[in-house]
């Protein structure tokens, strides 16, 4: 289906079994409470769906699944996050076999690539499909920076479409819009810079607290989009304890136990991570409860003009 850049799109978690194989019946209960939500899009294997721990033919059922239960309601996007060019351009065409809608994808991984390498890559791998592709651009967890001169050049290709807005500098935003207008779309990736970014003027949001609680989340979209701007940012301050737990090493782990806690996943997470335990766990549970005791009364936010 087409793939238009632009509402609240979430980073799902993948979800294992106690025997660590892939759970797709939680999956599919989660999947349907984002569905249910009005999400815009479904993005898989991301860093929240645990990529570097999922083998190939989990990936490929994954997309598989996902493109069935969706059922055309909204995009599928999969996240490229391979070590060399050929492996990249081997999952594009596979997640395009596969029926997805388009590609998040990060530079290199391991190997810090030098900014012709990184142009060289995208490049390379956007010449060999078709699908529309987000660039991920997240210098702060991954160590590469895709610069706008680099975007010049990578916007070469018709199919280089979006930025995964993740540099945590929200003038950013700013500089895209004013370098390269409309022709490159912005998604931020920041939980925690989310509203201040659409109202900058990024077309949406890769959302990561959306998997435990996913109309809060496009609530805050759809009211600052109608511009009902006192409203989003009521809801927005309710949620920021909740969203800080997404910039943390363990983001992972802090967003599992809050989809245990609304009741829509599980907390299994895949080796060498570990359930929270201890201190660790204690905190995160009294952000979760703290804000679940607050939790807002939301508008009719699915019907706004």
């Amino acid at each position: 289906m087409s793939l238009q850049w632009k509402g609240v799109m979430p980073a799902v978690t993948t979800k294992f079994t106690d025997d660590d194989d892939l759970d797709l019946k939680t999956f599919e209960l989660n999947l349907n409470a984002q569905l249910d939500a009005g999400v815009h899009g479904i993005v898989l294997g991301g860093t929240l769906g645990e990529a570097s721990t999922l083998s190939t033919s989990e990936k490929r059922l994954l997309t598989q699944t996902t493109v069935d239960l969706v059922n055309n309601k909204v995009p599928v996007l999969i996240n490229i996050a391979e070590q060399t060019t050929k492996n990249a351009i081997l999952a594009a065409q596979q997640a395009e076999d596969d029926g997805a809608a388009g590609l998040m994808m990060l530079p290199p991984m391991r190997y810090k690539a030098g900014d012709q390498e990184t142009v060289t890559y995208f490049k390379a791998v956007a010449s060999q499909t078709s699908l529309p592709i987000m660039v991920y651009n997240n210098p702060v967890d991954y160590k590469i920076e895709v610069t706008l001169d680099m975007f010049e050049q990578l916007l070469e290709h018709e199919n280089i479409q979006a930025v995964k807005e993740s540099t945590r500098d929200i003038s950013n935003v700013t500089r895209i819009k004013n370098r390269f207008g409309d022709r490159l779309k912005i998604m931020t990736g920041v939980d925690t810079l989310a509203l201040e970014s659409l109202l900058m003027g990024a077309e949406g949001w890769i959302a990561g607290l959306v998997d435990a609680f996913p109309a809060e989340t496009v609530a805050i979209y759809e009211l600052q989009r109608v511009g009902r701007i006192q409203e989003a940012l009521q809801i927005y301050r309710w949620f920021l304890p909740l969203l800080e737990l997404d910039i943390h090493p363990k983001l992972v782990q802090n967003i599992k136990l809050a989809e245990v806690a609304t009741g829509i996943g599980t907390e299994n997470v895949r080796a060498p991570r570990l359930v929270l335990s201890g201190e660790e766990r204690e905190h995160v549970l009294n952000v979760i409860n703290s804000s679940l005791k607050k939790r807002p009364q939301l508008p009719d936010y699915k019907n706004l003009q």
